[in-house]
């Protein structure tokens, strides 16, 4: 086997592993999201992440100190907003229309780079910006006669993403993987201390229902330990995604990002029982189908990770 087909392996690899790990810990926010607080975990989570960062920088060098603090600042804030929502929808959603709606950010990029960066693009990418959507369309199976907003939240999700993707290239070239990541949590963890803040929660209902709502929740050792698992869990993921980037070409590895959609429902239906309709598989695909066509015709794919390809990670 040829050198390159074996490297090729390896980022196929990885990427599938990145999506594994954080396909299954998405799936243990409901532990948390029953007594606690969607503000009070990412401001927890936060600080156990960077924790994790300023050691891995003390132990192996390397910095996390951007170039340009305002183009982190400005493309942290869009991809914390998506992540904000995420895990917000994950305790009232099921996993897979909330990954699916996420995944719509490859869709979102093609449109944000023809309307305001004046790209060209071709029949083929528009026709899978079309078919990614009505997918998308058919995992959240809207019904005009009971509407509900919080089914089309995950797919703002992916529209924040997308422009944190965007930014990423167009404002953070030359920033280092410990930067951007460093940045993320930073403003997720701004976000969370800001909700414990100025968040009453008084009125706030029990169960998954007031996860959003509530300000803080018990901080025993079981909350800490999912918390912990979640912090850590998430670094492993981005690690393993960013090293199979390093490994591979990106056109090709980000096709793999679309695992996530099974490992995330895969993990819900062993764990939580929950199922996907056979329309909502439909759906899944036709996203996944549409991603990975416009990974593959773009020169630049976004990825659908926790954290976008940093420019100088690119092969």
């Amino acid at each position: 086997m040829q050198e390159g087909q074996v490297q090729a392996g390896r980022a196929a690899l990885s990427i599938l592993a990145g999506m594994a790990a954080l396909g299954l810990t998405d799936n243990f926010v409901p532990f948390i999201s029953e007594r606690g607080s969607l503000w009070q975990f990412h401001m927890v989570r936060s600080v156990m992440a960077m924790a994790v960062l300023l050691a891995l920088v003390a132990l192996w060098g390397g910095h996390l100190r951007p170039r340009r603090f305002w183009a982190v600042t400005g493309r942290s804030l869009f991809q914390a907003g998506a992540m904000l929502i995420y895990f917000g929808c994950l305790s009232v959603l099921p996993i897979g229309v909330v990954v699916a709606g996420l995944f719509t950010a490859p869709l979102f990029v093609v449109l944000i780079t023809i309307f305001f960066q004046g790209k060209q693009v071709g029949p083929v990418r528009w026709a899978a910006v079309v078919v990614g959507f009505l997918g998308a369309l058919m995992v959240i199976r809207p019904d005009p006669a009971a509407l509900d907003p919080v089914a089309f939240l995950p797919i703002l999700a992916g529209l924040l993403y997308a422009i944190g993707a965007v930014a990423t290239r167009a404002w953070c070239e030359g920033e280092s993987t410990l930067t951007l990541t460093a940045g993320f949590f930073i403003m997720l963890g701004i976000f969370g201390t800001l909700g414990v803040l100025l968040i009453d929660g008084a009125g706030a209902p029990g169960g998954h229902g007031g996860f959003v709502l509530r300000s803080w929740g018990p901080l025993d050792a079981t909350m800490l330990f999912w918390f912990a698992v979640q912090a850590i869990g998430s670094l492993i993921g981005i690690g393993l995604i960013f090293r199979g980037y390093q490994l591979g070409e990106a056109s090709h590895v980000a096709v793999f990002e679309y695992s996530l959609l099974v490992f995330a429902s895969f993990w819900a239906f062993i764990i939580w029982g929950q199922t996907v309709p056979v329309l909502g598989l439909m759906g899944m695909a036709l996203i996944a189908v549409a991603g990975a066509v416009i990974a593959i015709r773009s020169t630049e794919p976004v990825t659908a990770g926790r954290v976008p390809l940093a420019p100088e990670d690119a092969p």
